[in-house]
C-alpha cells in the first residue's frame, strides 16, 4: 500500500489515486517501453519499478504526477544507468583519481535532516577527457545514498568560493561573474527548478544548515577534513555491489575502459 507523501497530499492527489497512478505507469511501461525494446534497460532496474511502489512515486512527483511525462524520464534515466553501468558501481570500480581530488562527497546534514552532497566546484576544471570518470564518481555518490537511504532527499551544496567560469541545491558565496552567467542560465531551467536553488552567502547559509555541520570558510565549526581513503562516513554507508547493496565496499576492481590519469589528484 502507497503512502501519501507531502507531495501528493499538496497535489491533492489521495492514496487510492497515487496507487492507481503507479499501476498505470507499470502498465504502460510494459506495453510501450518494454515490448521491442527491452534491452535497452538494465534487467535490475526494470524489476525493482515493477515491485518497488517507492521507485515508481519518485517518478511521478518529479513529474507532478503525469504519467506521460513520468514514463519519458523512467526511459531516459534507465538507458543513462545502463550505459553508466550504475547498479555494478562499487569504490573500486570508479578511478582512484576521482575520490583524491575531494571536489565530491556526502557528509552532514542541513536542518531538515537531509544528506549533504557537497561540490566544491573550485577543485573542479572542465576537461572532456575526464567526464564520463566524472560522472562515474558522481553516479556512485548518488546511488549509494539511495541504496542507504531511499526516502532521505539530499541538500546539494555548490561551494562557489574562490571559483571562476573556469570551473564549472545550494550555491554558496557565487562569484560576480558567476552571477552574471546564472542570469542567462536560468532561463533554461523550468520554474520549479529554479525555485529549488538557493544562493547564500555566509551569513545566510546557517539558516538551512547548522553552524555545527559547516566548515570553517563558512562560519560553522565542523572540523571534518576531506582525505581519501577511507570514504567520509563510511561506516553509515554500504557500497553498491554488482548484485545490489553489500555492507562492505569492493576495494579492488576497474572501471572498463576507465582511464586512470596520473597527476589528477588537484582537481576534477
Amino acid at each position: 500500500m502507497c503512502k501519501v507523501s507531502v507531495n501528493m497530499a499538496s497535489a491533492g492527489i489521495s492514496e487510492q489515486d497515487m496507487e492507481k497512478k503507479i499501476e498505470e505507469t507499470r502498465q504502460r511501461f510494459q506495453n510501450e517501453y518494454l515490448k521491442d525494446s527491452s534491452d535497452r534497460y538494465d534487467s535490475r532496474d526494470v524489476d525493482r519499478l515493477l515491485r518497488d511502489d517507492l521507485l515508481v512515486d519518485g517518478y511521478l512527483t518529479w513529474r507532478f504526477f503525469v504519467v506521460d511525462d513520468a514514463l519519458k524520464m523512467i526511459d531516459e534515466s534507465f538507458q543513462w544507468r545502463k550505459e553508466f553501468r550504475v547498479n555494478d558501481l562499487a569504490e573500486g570500480l570508479v578511478p582512484k583519481w576521482t575520490f583524491e581530488t575531494g571536489a565530491v562527497y556526502i557528509h552532514g546534514y542541513d536542518k531538515e535532516g537531509n544528506r549533504l552532497f557537497w561540490f566544491n566546484v573550485r577543485k573542479h576544471f572542465k576537461d572532456s577527457k575526464t567526464v564520463r570518470d566524472k560522472k562515474s564518481y558522481v553516479a556512485f555518490w548518488l546511488e549509494r545514498h539511495v541504496v542507504q537511504h531511499p526516502d532521505m532527499p539530499i541538500t546539494v551544496v555548490f561551494d562557489m568560493s574562490d571559483t571562476s567560469l573556469s570551473n564549472i541545491m545550494l550555491m554558496y558565496e557565487m562569484p560576480w561573474i558567476m552571477n552574471a552567467a546564472w542570469k542567462i542560465v536560468k532561463t533554461w531551467l523550468s520554474p520549479e527548478a529554479i525555485n529549488k536553488l538557493k544562493f547564500v552567502s555566509k551569513s545566510e547559509i546557517q539558516s538551512y544548515i547548522d553552524t555545527e555541520q559547516l566548515p570553517s570558510h563558512m562560519g560553522g565549526t565542523d572540523s571534518f577534513k576531506y582525505t581519501y581513503p577511507p570514504l567520509p562516513d563510511e561506516d553509515s554507508h554500504s557500497s553498491i555491489a554488482k548484485n545490489g547493496p553489500c555492507d562492505k565496499v569492493e576495494e579492488n576492481g576497474v572501471l572498463d575502459g576507465a582511464v586512470m590519469p596520473k597527476k589528477r589528484t588537484e582537481s576534477l
